[in-house]
C-alpha cells in the first residue's frame, strides 16, 4: 500500500514539474494533450455572443484556441461575398439640424432616419443621436454629400458654412473632415455661393466609434432652405 502511495506522489510530482499531461500520448506538447476523442455531457446554452469567445481547433497542430465571434462573422461575410458594415442613406425632405454639447461650435448633425437608408442593416444606425456605429476596427470608405437649398445662393454666405464628418470615441468628439461651401464675388456685379459639397475619402476607425454627418458653420443658415435641401452618405469597411 505504501508503495502505491509513493508511486502516486511521484507521478503527481512529475506532473507538477513538467506542467504537461498527456492522454494516450507519451509526449505531450501542451499543458493538456489529448490524443483521441472527447465527450462533454452537459454544457450551458448562451443566447447571445457578447461576452463569449468561440473555441476552434487548428487542423495542422490540433491546438485549441479562442476565436473572437467577430472574426467568425467577418469570415462568413467574406465567404458569402457580402460586407456587413455597408450602410447608406439619403434624405431629401424634412431636414433639421441637431446640436449636442459634444459638437464643436457651429456643427450640427443632419437628422437622417433609419427609414431613409438605401442599403444596410438598421442596427448600425441610431435615430437617438443620428450616428453610425463602427462594428469592427479597420479602414472605412466614407462619403457625404449635401446640397443646401437649390445649391446656389445669390450672396456669399457668412460664417463659412459647409459639411463635416464627426467622430465620437469614448465620449470624446473630433471633427475628422470638413469642406466649406465655395463662394465667388465679382466686384460691383455679383456675389454667389455654391452651397453644395462632397466628402469622399478613407478613414481609420475603432470598434464602437460613432460617426455623425452634419453641417459646419451652420448657425446662420436659414431653416426655410433646409426644407429644400438634400443630403446623403455612405460608409463601409474596406480593410483591417
Amino acid at each position: 500500500m505504501k508503495t502505491k502511495i509513493y508511486s502516486l506522489l511521484l507521478a503527481l510530482a512529475a506532473v507538477s514539474a513538467f506542467s504537461q499531461v498527456g492522454i494516450n500520448t507519451a509526449n505531450p506538447t501542451a499543458a493538456l494533450d489529448v490524443n483521441g476523442t472527447m465527450k462533454i455531457r452537459d454544457t450551458p446554452l448562451a443566447t447571445a455572443l457578447p461576452g463569449y469567445t468561440i473555441m476552434a481547433v487548428n487542423q495542422g497542430t490540433f491546438q485549441v484556441a479562442k476565436v473572437e465571434p467577430q472574426v467568425i462573422i467577418d469570415a462568413a461575410a467574406t465567404a458569402a461575398n457580402t460586407n456587413s458594415s455597408v450602410y447608406a442613406a439619403k434624405k431629401s425632405s424634412g431636414i433639421t439640424l441637431l446640436s449636442l454639447g459634444i459638437f464643436p461650435t457651429g456643427f450640427r448633425v443632419v437628422n437622417f432616419l433609419t427609414a431613409e437608408r438605401t442599403v444596410g442593416s438598421a442596427s448600425l444606425f441610431s435615430e437617438t443621436d443620428y450616428t453610425y456605429t463602427i462594428p469592427s476596427a479597420g479602414v472605412y470608405h466614407v462619403g457625404f454629400s449635401f446640397r443646401y437649398g437649390a445649391g446656389l445662393q445669390a450672396a456669399v454666405l457668412t460664417n463659412t458654412p459647409g459639411i463635416g464628418i464627426f467622430r465620437t470615441r469614448a465620449g470624446v468628439g473630433t471633427l475628422i473632415d470638413s469642406r466649406v461651401f465655395s463662394g465667388i464675388t465679382i466686384p460691383l456685379l455679383l456675389s454667389l455661393t455654391i452651397s453644395e459639397s462632397t466628402i469622399d475619402s478613407l478613414y481609420p476607425f475603432q470598434a464602437g466609434d460613432k460617426v455623425s454627418f452634419g453641417l459646419t458653420g451652420s448657425s446662420l443658415l436659414e431653416g426655410g432652405l433646409l426644407g429644400t435641401s438634400i443630403g446623403s452618405f455612405f460608409i463601409y469597411k474596406v480593410s483591417n
